[in-house]
């Protein structure tokens, strides 16, 4: 499994997941910069994710929902803030109201997210933190089970990296 620490910070408001790839940068790189990759592995097996929009560049945008296993569709986005290929990426991730016209849904909580990617001797080490406005913020997200959620999601970098 890759994820290799799992760390939640209630004062700081932010939640750091740690793995580690076998494979290089440029390829776990290749797996946020290709939609169809990103698909893949965005939200938990059970809960598949399809990239409707996708700008990983400065001020790009991210839509995407995610299917229940009932039909339902989850709708988010991302607003990309910072790109430094293939070492990582910055953005905001929300909720939507629809996967229509993906208009945030201000009743969710935003999170700022860092996503780095390091070398590790040929391999990767990715470390993924998200920080929220409030506590209230980041209390709601881990009730929803965004550990498990996020967890389960980066688990299946490997599978695909591997195909």
């Amino acid at each position: 499994m890759p994820v290799t620490d799992v760390n939640t910070q209630a004062e700081a408001r932010t939640l750091t997941i740690t793995a580690e790839f076998a494979a290089p940068v440029e390829r776990v790189w290749e797996v946020y910069a290709d939609p169809r990759q990103l698909e893949r592995v965005w939200g938990p097996p059970t809960y598949p994710a399809t990239v409707v929009d996708h700008s990983l560049t400065k001020g790009g945008r991210v839509h995407y929902y995610m299917t229940s296993p009932e039909g339902e569709k989850y709708p988010g986005w991302w607003h990309v803030t910072s790109v430094d290929a293939p070492h990582g990426f910055e953005f905001e991730d929300g909720f939507a109201k629809n996967a229509d016209d993906f208009a945030p849904d201000e009743a969710m909580p935003v999170s700022q997210n860092v996503y780095r990617f390091e070398d590790i001797g040929g391999k990767t080490r990715a470390t993924y933190v998200s920080t929220y406005t409030t506590a209230e913020g980041l209390q709601k997200v881990l009730d929803m089970g965004v550990i498990e959620g996020s967890s389960q999601a980066i688990n299946q970098i490997d599978d695909l990296i591997a195909s």
